[in-house]
């Protein structure tokens, strides 16, 4: 059955500002958002908190397994504070974790753990039961590939290593996290390797999405890019 409202599926690698071009645009359509990789972060910052080697595969998909099955990890959708449309907020033991869940080590642990089977088939279900009547925007980086592959509109936003490093880095130094463009590149440049090269999942872009580039894009250009892609594609 057709949706009366389209799936808005935003991928790319890490560092290309698809969580708050996301948000935007979510904001601009008054969609909900569905964060999805805050739930990788949250699985390898629960593993963490076990004492759980993300190295050790069975035991971290272990630790996705039980925390969905028991409620432990979990996605609630909220009313936007400042805007129309909803957003989804990772819960993890009923608490939202914050900035715990964004320090430059679960970024890396994410991408690890993300990488595991398990993990991936534990945390599927949870990310689609909030897009099967539309009127979504969901980002990552197997979205319109795995996750929605009959999503409506497809973006694959993408910008050069350099230019999301210095963005990055201008992230975490507005958090108060010390770091430096060098080994900030460094790891932006690590996790596309490791993100194109997984086995499952594997960071890529689908047939049928249009790419974004926003290397020489400002922020409210490359919203307006997308908002006014989906608008085309629902026929507004």
């Amino acid at each position: 059955m057709a949706r009366a409202k389209p799936v808005v599926a935003i991928d790319g690698p890490a560092g290309a500002g698809k969580s708050t071009v996301s948000q935007r645009v979510a904001e601009a359509l008054g969609f909900t958002l569905v964060d999805t990789g805050s739930l990788y972060r949250a699985v390898a910052f629960l593993a963490a908190a076990e004492g759980v080697s993300l190295d050790d595969v069975a035991a971290v998909e272990g630790v996705a397994t039980r925390a969905v099955a028991s409620g432990r990890l979990s996605l609630a959708a909220v009313a936007r504070p400042d805007g129309p449309g909803r957003v989804t907020e990772v819960r993890v033991g009923g608490l939202f974790p914050g900035d715990a869940i964004r320090t430059p080590a679960m970024s890396m642990g994410a991408s690890q753990v993300s990488a595991y089977p398990g993990v991936r088939a534990a945390l599927l279900d949870l990310q689609r039961q909030f897009g099967r009547e539309g009127a979504v925007v969901l980002e990552g980086r197997d979205i319109g590939t795995v996750v929605f592959p009959d999503a409506e509109v497809k973006v694959f936003l993408t910008a050069s290593p350099e230019v999301r490093a210095r963005r990055r880095l201008e992230e975490l130094q507005a958090r108060g996290v010390e770091a430096d463009l060098a080994s900030v590149l460094h790891d932006v440049i690590a996790r596309d390797a490791r993100d194109a090269a997984r086995s499952i999942a594997p960071l890529r872009e689908a047939p049928d999405a249009v790419r974004v580039d926003s290397s020489q894009l400002d922020r409210e250009g490359t919203i307006d890019a997308i908002v006014r892609l989906v608008e085309a594609r629902a026929g507004r």
